[in-house]
């Protein structure tokens, strides 16, 4: 039985892409990173679409190499074949979005990483468990990594597994176009087509728009280049025909394009069409691989294209399979997709990395109460920052490298902390609230814009607390839900998670439905937090309450984490044993449970440092354990 449905072979590089739409690349000033290169692209794409897909490439052994490995990790995509080249770099890419019809791009691939592949880098029986072998275009333009990729063809064809062409045909990257011309896909050359031909026999399926079926045909009349393709290929030809849709030839051509077999279409606002070509081959997989007929094949994959050239960057763009399944239920509601902002929550929710189905979370974010306990002692409040690094220390330590574990950590006065931390395996969580504002303000820090979070590192998650209750005077209500609505936006706009953090009992008399008309009334305002942080509450009818609450109005959501509060113990124990009773909650936000004591000592100079850690290890462990137990002790009474 083959484990992978799926392996492609090819280019891989660090797509930069303008962040600022409508102008030349000459004019764009800052950039986002994603992952990109075809195959890299098709991997991700068919591993969202629940393919188990893998990658042969080379990487740089750098921070560019490792940000494509790291990456592909998160998508799902096995990178047993992704190679660590000693001596080159990773390729780069810089692309930006002219307006609809203009996208210019520069390849950085001089003596690039994965122009080494070679056939040394193919190993027999990783390819043997494939079901599909998908090889692109470029990696036929150079001796060795063509060697390498007809051995990849050579061994699939013998393990019974299926081949595929994506011609992706980059006329400078043949050395036909300049470097300036990275942009252009159609140059005629009698070479390339000679090259591409001489493979074309070894594929069973075989993937172009017509100008690229043109270089492989070698005719600029798409009728004869494809009848010159069948006449040395029996593969079934996918013809691309942009806003079109897609046109399949399993047999002989006919007379005309339109004969070919087709499949439903998506007529959407075209905003970039870097990267759409891959996300049509990601949906075709998915349909072709798992035995649909090319109706339903063609539309999986004309959507994945509409996805694509709806949205910034390529693999980011791609849909997940609920989210493809979703908007086959709705319908395109706007045609700048977008712009949709149900699905894009959805396609938010449903792409996010990472699995934090257990949150057990050391949150030190505190600063008034630290800079209280500094004060009591006659501590200088820089010290507080190397309290912080302690705080980690006992984190790291107990968390062992494990997932499931994770920190709140500020900016302001933890600033080493929360950056040491950083490339651990904790998750991460950095308060932006103004500590005990009512009205809600920020940390000065993120300006008035929030353009702050602009500089935070990719998996920082945005906590926000707000003393918010129900019987709120309508004025205070609105400039605190004003405040959230604005830094959920400025959140997601950075890509950045939110936790919504809501303390109602500190400001007003609450009951088993005060949560629950907390979280539908944000909801209400269209904020949708990545994760919750709620009170330990007292009844399970309360829990119940709010844990529908959020399953009512987003199914997707990450979970709710259960805060402290500063309660002994004892006091945690049960309300952990309460809340872990609900599935939604995935685990506890917990601080000066376990920090006080030790910072007060040690901020009094009466403790060493390593005395400090291990008290916080000690509670912090304590309570994971709590946690532990009181959701084995529940899922063993549902399997009973």
């Amino acid at each position: 039985m083959k484990t992978l449905d799926l392996i492609t072979i090819g280019r891989s590089s660090v797509d930069l892409y303008g962040a600022q739409i409508g102008g030349r690349l000459e004019d764009m000033s800052s950039f986002n990173k994603y992952i990109g290169g075809s195959p890299t692209n098709i991997a991700a794409g068919a591993a969202r679409l629940g393919l188990k897909s893998a990658v042969i490439t080379r990487v740089g052994d750098e921070h560019m190499g490792r940000f494509i490995r790291e990456q592909l990790v998160r998508e799902g995509v096995d990178v047993r074949g992704v190679k660590t080249d000693p001596e080159r770099l990773t390729a780069l890419v810089l692309l930006g979005i002219r307006d609809q019809s203009q996208f210019p791009l520069i390849f950085y691939r001089e003596n690039c990483a994965d122009m080494a592949l070679c056939e040394d880098d193919i190993d027999p029986d990783f390819v043997a468990d494939a079901g599909c072998v998908c090889v692109t275009g470029t990696h036929l333009s150079n001796v060795k990594t063509e060697a390498a990729v007809l051995k990849a063809l050579n061994i699939a064809r013998e393990s019974g597994a299926k081949t595929a062409l994506d011609i992706d045909y980059r006329p400078n990257l043949w050395g036909v176009a300049g470097h300036g011309d990275g942009e252009s896909r159609f140059v005629e050359s009698a070479k390339v087509t000679a090259k591409l031909q001489s493979t074309l026999h070894l594929f069973d399926l075989i993937v172009g728009t017509e100008e690229e079926f043109h270089i492989a045909g070698g005719s600029t009349d798409t009728l004869e280049a494809l009848n010159a393709v069948r006449r040395v290929s029996n593969a079934t030809l996918v013809c691309k025909r942009g806003p079109m849709g897609a046109v399949v030839f399993p047999a002989d051509i006919p007379a005309s394009l339109d004969d070919g077999e087709a499949g439903e279409g998506f007529p959407i606002e075209v905003f970039n069409v870097l990267g759409a070509g891959d996300g049509f081959m990601a949906g075709l997989f998915r349909g072709w691989l798992r035995g649909e007929d090319w109706p339903t094949t063609l539309k999986f994959a004309n959507a994945c294209g509409a996805f694509a050239v709806s949205r910034h960057g390529c693999t980011p763009a791609y849909p997940s399979w609920e989210e493809l399944q979703y908007f086959f239920r709705t319908g395109i509601k706007n045609k700048a997709l977008r712009k949709d902002e149900a699905l894009e929550q959805v396609h938010w929710a449903t792409n996010r990395k990472g699995d934090w189905n257990t949150m057990r979370v050391f949150a030190f974010d505190h600063r008034m109460q630290l800079e209280a306990m500094a004060d009591e002692v006659g501590a200088d409040h820089a010290h507080i920052g190397e309290f912080k690094k302690l705080c980690l220390q006992a984190a790291l330590r107990v968390s062992g490298s494990r997932a499931g574990y994770g920190i709140l950590c500020d900016s302001r006065l933890g600033r080493d902390a929360l950056f040491e931390a950083s490339g651990t395996n904790l998750w991460i969580g950095r308060p932006v609230e103004w500590p005990g504002s009512r009205p809600l303000t920020l940390e000065p820090e993120l300006g008035l814009d929030f353009g702050g979070l602009n500089e935070w590192a990719a998996n920082n998650v945005v906590k926000v607390l707000a003393f918010y209750h129900p019987d709120d005077t309508p004025e205070l209500r609105k400039q605190q839900e004003d405040t959230v609505v604005r830094l959920f936006q400025a959140a997601r706009r950075n890509r950045l998670e939110l936790l919504l953090e809501v303390i109602p009992s500190k400001v007003g008399p609450v009951n088993d439905t005060t949560a629950a008309q907390i979280i539908d009334r944000f909801y209400e305002i269209g904020v949708y937090p990545d994760w919750w942080k709620l009170e330990p509450m007292k009844t399970e009818a309360a829990w119940k309450n709010a844990t529908d609450a959020v399953h009512r109005n987003d199914p997707y959501v990450r979970g709710i984490v259960v805060l402290g509060l500063d309660a002994p113990q004892d006091e945690l124990e049960t309300s952990f044993r309460l809340a872990a009773g609900f599935d939604l909650v995935k685990g506890f936000a917990v601080g000066r449970t376990i920090f006080a004591d030790a910072a007060r000592a040690w901020l009094a100079g009466t403790i060493s440092d390593e005395a400090a850690i291990s008290d916080m290890v000690k509670r912090y462990d304590a309570l994971c354990r709590i946690w532990d137990k009181a959701r084995a002790e529940k899922n063993k009474g549902e399997a009973a």
